[in-house]
């Protein structure tokens, strides 16, 4: 035998204990998951192993993976070939299979079990339950890789089910376009649970998709883990060096079925044996038998991957804890960036002594980002019509020509895939500000930012942050209508592990968004389009303003107002007004809605006893409902009076004017509403 036919033997020598080690784990699990020592979905990949264990051996130390719901051998063979990142191969399977049984000891402390399986310092930035939810994650890691000069190839792993979502079209597209380092690999196991791929495909391969993103499509045998390994290698050759993205398609089969509940009833029996007589583990025996080795060292490497899964079953469901109700909340944020407010209280002398410019809302924000550009080289800026444009209220103007193309990316309409792009590439180094046009169309990035970006560090166990802003703008009065005038907030305060900060004035625009790009967690930023005109004295250079704390905007002592955004200044005028009656109305401004300053509205309504609340937000189930119950659950026995409050009615927002006037609360609203708290 020639040295490089023992070199070649010993990697398949390894491929083999990998693929036996695949192979048991997942039917432990199938076992554990029969006997409910496993809790809830699980997917298993037995019978699609030459994959995970044929593309990871193409991988550099340091490379990336994004992951999906049938995610087990892709963790676990990332984690064993990550060379410097390499795992203990038993505190590998203990650690996987701990975190399957919602142990503490698990790789995301058992936060995220089967579907949500990370192994973020082993190069595995997690696996998603939500189909196709990870590939644009794979997009933004990669733009981040090339970005930060880096010679990182991020490989995106999904099912043949994903190829029919708009997010698969919107994340190659990308790709595409920036012409990144990315392979996309797609484990078409034939049936997208239980709809085959014949009938949900109108072409043959997945592969085919590729051509229509100038990107190869490459289909392989994925029964063949040296098949596998030899068109991975060339893919991702081809992505290091500047090649751009690669499609991979990998003919595989599941042995079991899509979950624990699946009979399979739309498999014949002798579909399933046809398969199983090319199950990647007894094909590459056959190969490695061919060249000399014996028997009995693969019945060792079966008998060593058997010992070892029971080794990790004894360490997760006998040695490993529970995790503690006391740790629900922990790491659902990353930690707060200091701020004592001290730069703010500059920032407002600097005010009061008349030393500042007045400039417009949107050259406040435009400033902000400038300036942190300018301070921070990780901070891009993606979004459509942000470049040569300068964005649809001009926010961006002028930023592309000082900073280049790189950093302030113009992009497809493809909400979905800027905001998982975003994710991703906030996963991996870059502090991305993406803009998306109206709050209106957020909804579109809804799987990206709440279940991804919101949602990861928390059921990764703590080991991801993401540090990004959605700059977007909501709220009516220029007659454009039901899909272009909404004011979405109260949908994304309802997600935990979101931010939510809506400045009312150029002042607090600008030292807000400073905070929120410096924040290691993400944050929806809404503006108002009728705000974006105003101006007000903003003090040059640098100051922040810290999340959470409220401005009381004009001080009173009969009725407090709780409001933000654009119904600030219509409080502002209804205060004055009701000045010249005698009534001293406080007006509390809440810049952010998440975090929340409950202790700004409960010390307002203990001084006033009486409370109206104002949101341009729908009535039912709007933030105002929200601010409700936090008056009452801070100062209820401070109320002299029911709250009121004044909200939008429930109705699509007209484009004729009075009808649009009627529909969100106008100062006479306010008015009126005070009256009847202080009459």
């Amino acid at each position: 035998m020639t040295p490089s036919a023992a070199l070649e033997v010993d990697r398949a020598l390894s491929w083999y204990q990998q693929m036996w080690d695949i192979r048991m784990f997942e039917d432990t699990v199938s076992d554990l998951l029969s006997k409910n020592a496993i809790r809830g979905a699980s997917h298993l990949s037995a019978g699609q192993e030459a994959v995970p264990v044929g593309v990871m051996a193409a991988l550099g130390a340091d490379d990336l993976i994004t992951s999906t719901h049938r995610g087990h051998g892709h963790c676990y063979a990332r984690g064993v070939v990550a060379g410097a990142n390499t795992r203990d191969r038993q505190e590998h399977l203990n650690k996987m299979l701990a975190e399957l049984c919602g142990k503490e000891s698990g790789y995301c402390r058992g936060r995220g079990g089967s579907m949500h399986i990370a192994d973020v310092a082993g190069g595995n930035l997690g696996a998603t339950g939500i189909v196709g939810g990870n590939l644009p994650i794979a997009v933004g890691a990669a733009l981040a890789s090339r970005l930060l000069h880096r010679q990182q190839v991020v490989v995106s792993f999904f099912g043949d089910g994903a190829v029919n979502e708009g997010v698969f079209h919107e994340s190659l597209n990308l790709a595409s376009i920036w012409h990144l380092p990315v392979v996309f690999v797609c484990e078409n196991n034939q049936y997208a649970m239980s709809v085959p791929w014949s009938y949900a495909s109108s072409v043959p391969n997945a592969a085919d998709r590729a051509q229509s993103y100038n990107m190869p499509g490459i289909v392989v045998d994925g029964m063949d883990v040296e098949a596998v390994y030899e068109a991975a290698l060339q893919a991702v050759e081809r992505a290091r060096r500047n090649g751009g993205p690669v499609l991979l398609e990998a003919k595989t089969y599941r042995w079991y079925g899509h979950s624990r509940s699946d009979p399979r009833v739309y498999r014949t029996r002798d579909e399933e044996n046809q398969w199983r007589q090319r199950d990647p583990i007894q094909l590459l025996k056959a190969k490695l038998l061919m060249r000399g080795v014996t028997a009995e060292e693969l019945d060792r490497i079966e008998e060593n991957a058997r010992a070892a899964l029971e080794n990790a079953q004894n360490f997760a469901l006998n040695q490993s804890p529970d995790p503690s109700p006391r740790d629900l909340l922990i790491d659902l944020y990353a930690p707060a960036v200091e701020d004592n407010g001290e730069s703010e209280r500059r920032a407002k002398s600097a005010v009061k002594d008349g030393s500042c410019r007045q400039i417009a809302y949107w050259q406040a924000i435009n400033e902000a980002l400038q300036e942190e550009m300018s301070r921070d080289e990780t901070i891009v800026l993606m979004g459509e019509d942000i470049g040569v444009y300068g964005g649809a209220y001009g926010a961006t103007r002028g930023l592309v020509e000082q900073f280049g193309s790189d950093r302030v990316r113009d992009t497809p309409i493809s909400e979905a895939a800027i905001a998982g792009a975003a994710v991703g590439a906030a996963m991996n180094g870059l502090r991305p500000v993406m803009e998306i046009m109206y709050v209106d169309f957020t909804p579109l990035a809804m799987d990206q930012l709440a279940n991804q970006g919101a949602k990861n560090r928390y059921m990764f166990g703590g080991k991801t942050s993401v540090p990004l802003v959605v700059r977007t703008e909501g709220g009516a009065g220029r007659g454009i209508a039901a899909q272009h005038s909404q004011s979405l907030e109260a949908l994304w305060t309802h997600f935990p592990g979101l931010y939510v900060v809506m400045p009312s004035t150029p002042f607090d625009a600008k030292g807000l968004l400073k905070t929120a790009i410096r924040d290691n967690n993400p944050i929806m930023f809404i503006e108002h389009k009728m705000l974006y005109a105003i101006k007000g004295e903003v003090p040059e250079g640098d100051y922040t303003i810290p999340l959470g704390v409220a401005d009381i905007k004009r001080s009173g002592d009969d009725v407090t107002i709780l409001t933000y955004s654009r119904m600030v200044q219509k409080s502002l005028e209804a205060a004055q007004i009701l000045n010249e009656s005698g009534i001293s109305v406080e007006v509390v401004d809440l810049r952010t809605l998440k975090p929340l300053d409950r202790t700004t509205i409960r010390k307002s309504v203990e001084k006033t006893g009486r409370c109206v609340i104002v949101s341009e937000g729908y009535t039912t189930s709007g933030f105002a409902a929200e601010l409700m119950a936090t008056v009452v659950e801070e100062a209820f026995y401070a109320l002299d009076r029911p709250i009121v409050r004044v909200a939008a009615k429930d109705v699509p927002i007209p484009v004729a004017e009075p009808l649009e006037r009627a529909a969100i609360p106008q100062t006479e609203d306010i008015v009126a509403a005070i009256r009847e708290v202080v009459r």
